[in-house]
């Protein structure tokens, strides 16, 4: 919930106008879903795919343009959560804005009214974009693709990455400065490995030696030429 996801509100003629869901425009192309808990090296994984002529959407990048000053989310979330929560160059203060939703339902609930229709609607405009650029296949980046209950429907192969558990407690804490609590307490709001292995298509190995991911990589991006 913390990427606070939304929209870039920009605007393009496209093909495919008339489209208004993921759905929508499933069968040109093959859809991927790429996921994993925090630290497990999805970035990692799109950027071998993006090399490999795949369109990514990574909605984590889309949630930081939307934050950031000026993005079109931060009216919206001022004006129901107040301006203590709009830092003075006017982005969104991330870390406040997770403590306060973390534990309070009702304040999650308001936070997901704004974001989640936003997240469609930009998920949508960038997906036919990809489709008009004639990729061979799109990649959804979706930290928490089995949480949100209705990405599965939209894909047609999800990959799951992994590594092991203290490797990704060490790459969260290096690249955020969160404390080991902290990071402990994030992974227990987001879905097991367990629980992501069993929708999983392709598993992505990811402990850090960046030529034995990229040999998977090719694998998944083999298996997605063949879909």
């Amino acid at each position: 919930l913390w990427t606070l996801l939304g929209i870039c509100c920009h605007h393009r003629n496209t093909m495919f106008k008339s489209a208004s869901s993921i759905l929508d425009l499933k069968g040109k192309v093959p859809f991927l879903g790429l996921t994993g808990g925090i630290g497990s090296g999805k970035s990692s994984v799109a950027s071998f795919l993006t090399k490999r002529g795949a369109r990514v959407i990574e909605t984590d990048q889309i949630a930081h343009q939307i934050t950031a000053p000026g993005g079109v989310a931060i009216n919206p979330i001022q004006r129901e959560f107040g301006s203590e929560f709009i830092l003075p160059d006017g982005s969104l203060n991330r870390g406040k804005m997770r403590d306060y939703v973390f534990n309070d339902t009702e304040s999650k609930r308001k936070l997901e009214a704004i974001t989640h229709p936003l997240i469609r609607q930009e998920t949508v405009i960038q997906a036919k974009y990809g489709l008009e650029s004639h990729a061979p296949y799109l990649v959804f980046v979706v930290p928490l693709l089995l949480e949100s209950g209705t990405w599965t429907e939209n894909l047609d192969h999800v990959a799951v990455g992994v590594c092991d558990e203290e490797l990704q407690f060490r790459r969260v804490m290096d690249r955020s400065q969160l404390g080991r609590e902290a990071v402990l307490a994030i992974m227990a709001h987001q879905a097991s490995r367990a629980e992501r292995l069993s929708i999983a298509d392709t598993v992505i190995q990811n402990q850090g030696d960046l030529a034995s991911l990229e040999m998977e990589v090719d694998r998944l991006h083999q298996r997605m030429l063949d879909l």
